[in-house]
């Protein structure tokens, strides 16, 4: 049951490669998966939940995460298939297949787009600091707008024209190490930067040192409040890799359940142990000042700061490295769902690619908040991801005569999968209160 090897023939477009990638390059694919943008959020997520309630909750986010992989690969194990829009037609037919599909492409066209909303606002701030420009003088090459585009075609669309995943294990490598560059001057900034400051004018900081708000420079424990409806989707959002698994899967050397079941638990550890020092200090450094684009909030002290100007370059490079690895899947779901049986065509390859890019850029021209990102596509598509299907698929691919339906495995998918949906309800429900009664204080920190 475990080695898989029965799938070659059933979807060969995805298997022609199978058997390549190593273990240590399939966690740099998979942990690039899971840390994206959100990693940016986080500081501004414990500000509105303090500190104990953010671990208490990043702590779940991950353990469910990793149970979660665990019922894929289950499911996965049972049928011989490593194609989420396959596990999607054997559980419910057609109409799995296409929820399946229609809710990857979702999800990852989000994650894209928050990637790319990060090159529109850091590039031309980076260009800035390196002309020596005190204020953006609206030239062409100060427009975010043109620079994502001009980042899409010369970067990431020859990284998304790769046939395998398992080529990118390099760039996602690299991905990481600028992403841990992040942290470490996170860190750094923390005994740097003085508490309470106040923003003075457009380029200069005055620390005031004579009277501080009760409060202003203290981490609170535990806080709730109107903004803490979004904290629970930036977290799920954050923590989301299911799309990316089962290809990662199928490319693995050597492929069984335990060892891909290895992969994800390391990268989900690696993650849970960069998000939460990232959180912990960038918090402690602004305390309740903290933005919900962290680097934006680093801003106040000094937009020409050359740690920081070094940091935005690691981030923009990591984020833009991330895009073609969340590329791929959807570009399989379309396949799945629109090519089928179709062998490998490049003609296919390259124009799904070209129009998933055009999508994206004008999502992200024209959608004006990042939060905004984060929250609806976190509330929506990542506990279908994380909770609901791979609980459905579980409870209708394992056969009853393996696991009965009252069976101790069957009935925790099922309150897994319950979770999901109440946890998708709650939340988008916070979220339209948030708009209705709070969106101008809400919107004034960005």
């Amino acid at each position: 049951m475990l080695p898989h090897k029965s799938d070659g023939t059933k979807k060969p477009q995805f298997t022609d490669f199978e058997g390549k990638t190593s273990f240590g390059m399939s966690v740099f694919n998979l942990s690039n998966a899971i840390m994206g943008s959100g990693i940016l959020g986080l500081s501004y997520a414990m500000s509105n939940t303090g500190i104990v309630l953010f671990i208490i909750l990043l702590i779940c986010i991950a353990c469910l995460s990793s149970y979660s992989v665990h019922l894929l690969l289950k499911s996965a194990g049972v049928v011989g298939i490593r194609a989420y829009e396959q596990l999607g037609f054997r559980a419910f037919g057609h109409p799995g297949k296409i929820a399946a599909g229609v809710i990857i492409t979702f999800h990852n066209i989000g994650a894209m787009s928050s990637y790319l909303f990060i090159v529109k606002y850091e590039l031309p701030l980076v260009i800035q600091a390196f002309l020596g420009l005190s204020s953006n003088t609206g030239e062409w090459f100060l427009n975010g707008n043109y620079l994502i585009i001009i980042v899409s075609v010369c970067v990431i669309l020859p990284l998304a024209l790769m046939r395998q995943l398992g080529y990118l294990g390099y760039t996602s490598g690299f991905s990481l190490t600028c992403m841990v560059f992040f942290l470490s001057s996170v860190i750094y900034k923390k005994f740097n930067i003085p508490c309470p400051l106040v923003p003075y004018g457009r380029n200069h900081t005055t620390i005031i040192n004579t009277t501080v708000e009760e409060g202003q420079c203290e981490g609170r424990m535990f806080t709730i409040n109107q903004e803490t409806a979004y904290t629970i989707p930036i977290l799920a959002f954050a923590f989301v890799c299911h799309p990316e698994v089962l290809p990662i899967y199928t490319e693995l050397k050597n492929a069984t359940k335990r060892r891909m079941q290895g992969i994800a638990n390391v990268s989900i550890m690696g993650m849970f142990v960069m998000y939460l020092l990232t959180a912990i200090f960038g918090y402690l450094t602004f305390y309740v000042n903290t933005e919900s684009e962290l680097l934006h909030t680093y801003s106040k002290v000094d937009p020409l700061d050359t740690l920081i100007l070094c940091v935005r370059v690691a981030v923009l490079v990591a984020v833009t490295l991330t895009v073609p690895v969340v590329l791929f899947p959807i570009r399989r779901a379309i396949l799945q769902l629109l090519f089928p049986a179709k062998p490998f065509h490049w003609a296919r390859h390259i124009t799904i690619a070209l129009c998933l890019l055009f999508v994206v850029n004008v999502l992200v021209i024209l959608v004006p908040n990042i939060r905004d990102i984060f929250g609806i596509i976190g509330a929506t598509t990542a506990p279908s991801l994380i909770f609901i299907l791979p609980g459905l698929f579980y409870i209708r691919i394992v056969p009853t005569e393996q696991e009965p339906m009252k069976s101790r495995p069957k009935i925790t998918a099922a309150c897994f999968t319950a979770m999901g949906f109440i946890f998708m309800s709650i939340s988008l429900t916070f979220i339209i209160i948030d708009w209705t009664t709070g969106e101008k204080r809400a919107g004034g920190g960005h």
